[in-house]
């Protein structure tokens, strides 16, 4: 996507651009207060959190990052697209720009991104807690663990993928159908949000790539000696990621604990923003929660 974000895209007054290779970082930050870092997930982008940013934002400062290839971030890598290497960059970018977080919140894919990043800074002394919204922590089972992957690497390199993609998916309509396969329901504005990224090839080739790079076994391997806390808040109707799948990784960690919230799919903070920030502060008014 094209540099800067036009004035319509959320929060643009608050985007900065951040160079550091191969990345050029797409960063947003608002409110003052301790520190949180937002992620969104796969094909996402920092739009996700529109509706839950300025309910967080008058407690805390909130810095909110496209990653790599998605957005307004440039990722002329791809073989920086998987969940390890994406973790290391985004934990190289917080170390640089000195960002101590009390928590990562992050979304789907993102929540990997930040239990990963958690697992590798906590024994160097910057422990933070991690709040996963609808986490994707399953790695595709049956046909699907090697069908799919194998899918998407081919689709990945194929230079006439992305505009496919784009040429399918970059109108509200499409948008709308995909969102709600996930279980969730949005408004207007986002469909027309989520239309713009679809209708992006560059976004569409960085998703595609990290699709096609992602693998869950270390990090699922090495969960249990997690020490921070960390909260997974699921919707009762995500269709993308099945609520269970919280349910199971948290009973395998020290400190983990799943919320389910009734009515809401996969793009829960998006649909009942006010809902999820509830969730998010209570757990974070915790004597003991994170840093």
């Amino acid at each position: 996507m094209r540099w800067p974000p036009p004035p319509d895209w959320p929060f643009a007054a608050q985007s900065t651009r951040i160079p550091l290779p191969p990345h050029e970082w797409h960063v947003q930050q608002l409110g003052d207060g301790p520190l949180l870092v937002l992620l969104h997930g796969a094909g996402g982008a920092t739009h996700s959190w529109r509706g839950l940013a300025p309910i967080l934002a008058e407690r805390f400062r909130l810095v909110m990052i496209d990653l790599p290839g998605h957005g307004y971030t440039r990722s002329p890598r791809a073989s920086r697209s998987g969940l390890d290497a994406m973790a290391e960059d985004v934990a190289r970018l917080m170390q640089m720009q000195g960002w101590q977080p009390r928590a990562v919140i992050g979304h789907s894919a993102g929540a990997a991104v930040a239990l990963r990043i958690s697992l590798d800074l906590s024994p160097r002394g910057q422990r933070f807690a991690t709040v996963g919204i609808n986490p994707a922590l399953t790695p595709f089972e049956g046909v699907a663990g090697w069908l799919f992957p194998a899918m998407a690497r081919l689709l990945a390199i194929n230079p006439l993928t992305p505009s496919l993609f784009t040429l399918r998916g970059g109108s509200p309509r499409q948008a709308r159908k995909l969102i709600e396969g996930t279980g969730s329901t949005l408004d207007p504005e986002g469909y027309r949000l989520y239309a713009r990224l679809l209708g992006d090839r560059d976004h569409v080739n960085g998703a595609l790539q990290m699709m096609a790079r992602w693998s869950l076994d270390r990090l699922l391997a090495e969960l249990p000696r997690l020490e921070a806390p960390a909260l997974f808040i699921t919707g009762d109707r995500d269709r993308a990621v099945a609520p269970k799948v919280a349910d199971r990784t948290a009973a395998r960690m020290q400190r983990a604990e799943v919320t389910r919230l009734d009515g809401l799919g996969h793009l829960a903070h998006e649909e009942d923003p006010q809902k999820v920030a509830d969730e998010i502060l209570s757990f974070l008014d915790r004597p003991n929660t994170g840093a």
